[in-house]
């Protein structure tokens, strides 16, 4: 079973996914990810490997007979799912890249962003990458994913709402202003780059939950210059091994990566900015931060640190990165 189920109370759609289920279980010491495996080739640097139990596809099956017409409602299962390996070494992680590596990283991004765009059914598109056993994460090799949806999912829809509201009334750009604001401030700010800033939002959900937006408005990473790329490679690199020095351990975290939505007709001109938001699930070394009832039924988040003390501790992570 794979399709799309409408939440009428949401007004957003649920992936039902029951083949993954079938997912077989690894034998020990074996990745497919790795060269050797038959399943990659022999030598790469970075590589595109289609999910081989997708909850999207192009050409989906046909949803089961539960539709009732009437409030019930399914849709196909169409979208794109794709692994994006970041290196061939097993053992290695994003923040250990050198940064002439993740370039190739940001390309493959940029270049797997405008083939999946090319589905006119496609709506929107989100590079991602879940690290670490405590997020669910069970093959190791360093790799994320990408997904192309056939609609816009609530949490960007509610974020184009917002800006779309905050420019009818302000003439201005959100992300930017919010930006801007943070600058001035500058107690969240952990670094900056010639193109890229990074910060704990002033409202964030999680302790160490880090934003990094360009300083030029941009509605797309495939939008980024040779130069505007490799400084997001950089920020990348920097905003990593920042959460790896905070407890000298390879710090768990959801990364998601927010483009504007294509093919919808719609101009995002005035109302985008690409940015990229860090949702890692610890508020220290040994205690994890739970989304329990009030945040998951709710979904009123409780933060419980401060984002300033947080931001410091960011800021003296970092000061280690770059005196290493």
């Amino acid at each position: 079973m794979a399709e799309l189920r409408y939440n009428p109370l949401l007004g957003d759609y649920v992936m039902i996914a029951s083949h993954r289920q079938a997912r077989p279980q690894m034998p020990k010491d074996y990745c497919p990810f790795c060269p050797g495996s038959g399943k990659v080739p022999d030598n790469y640097d970075v590589y595109k490997y289609d999910n081989d139990f997708p909850a999207l596809s192009f050409e989906p099956p046909y949803p089961d007979e539960v539709d009732n017409g009437k409030m019930f409602k399914t849709a196909p299962s169409i979208g794109k799912c794709e692994v994006i390996l970041y290196s061939p070494d097993h053992n290695t992680t994003l923040p250990e890249l050198p940064v002439e590596h993740i370039v190739k990283l940001v390309a493959l991004w940029q270049e797997r962003m405008k083939a999946i765009a090319e589905n006119k059914k496609i709506k929107y598109i989100m590079p991602f990458e879940n690290k670490g056993e405590v997020v669910g994460v069970t093959m190791p090799h360093p790799h994320g994913q990408i997904y192309g949806y056939s609609w816009i999912p609530l949490r960007i829809k509610r974020k184009i709402e917002m800006a779309s509201s905050y420019y009818n009334t302000n003439c201005r750009n959100l992300f930017m202003d919010m930006m801007e604001q943070e600058l001035e401030d500058n107690r969240r700010i952990i670094f900056e780059n010639d193109h890229f800033i990074c910060f704990l939002p002033f409202a964030t959900e999680y302790p160490y939950g880090i934003m990094i937006m360009p300083k030029k408005k941009t509605l797309s990473i495939t939008d980024f210059n040779k130069e505007e790329s490799l400084s997001l490679a950089d920020a990348l690199k920097k905003a990593t091994s920042t959460l790896d020095l905070l407890f000298d351990m390879k710090f768990p975290y959801m990364m998601c990566m927010y483009s504007a939505p294509v093919n919808d007709g719609f101009n995002y001109n005035d109302i985008w900015n690409y940015h990229i938001e860090f949702f890692p699930p610890m508020r220290s070394k040994e205690k994890q931060k739970f989304n329990a009832s009030s945040e998951t039924g709710a979904w009123a988040p409780c933060n419980p640190t401060s984002p300033e003390e947080m931001a410091a501790q960011l800021r003296t992570a970092y000061i280690r990165y770059m005196g290493m």
